[in-house]
């Protein structure tokens, strides 16, 4: 199935998970501000807590992204709704760790959006089945 955006902020977020599933870090930089906020709603795994403005990119998801093969996890976006500047998704992802483990895990996403930046946005996904698989149990 595939998604449409109804609006510009949907298609804001539409682009960024095209651009975070293409693995390119760098290009990810465009979709946030220095004050942004990425907050995986997680405990006691790798990437827990806040992560603001590039250290998103360099401290969060760089070393996140550094424990799966290149260009891996892809996400598949199979909901998405808005009201205003609040972008809601439920998704899915999928691919293989370093180790060749496969990965498959259920998402869903809070953006909160203005002036074509992500402000802040809320992670949530199945942690236990994350520190599972990468021994973090």
């Amino acid at each position: 199935m595939t998604i449409k955006a109804k609006n510009a902020n949907e298609q804001l977020v539409l682009d960024f998970f095209a651009t975070l599933s293409s693995g390119d870090l760098e290009a990810l930089r465009a979709f946030f501000h220095d004050k942004s906020v990425w907050q995986p709603k997680v405990k006691d795994i790798a990437g827990a807590g806040e992560h603001v403005g590039m250290a998103i990119i360099d401290l969060f998801l760089a070393p996140v992204r550094g424990m799966f093969e290149a260009g891996d996890p892809k996400v598949h976006v199979t909901n998405l709704f808005s009201d205003g500047g609040t972008v809601g998704v439920e998704s899915y992802s999928t691919g293989k760790t370093l180790d060749g483990k496969v990965y498959e895990n259920d998402y869903a996403w809070v953006f909160h959006v203005s002036n074509g930046k992500i402000d802040r946005l809320h992670e949530y996904m199945d942690s236990h089945y994350t520190a599972k698989l990468f021994g973090m149990d």
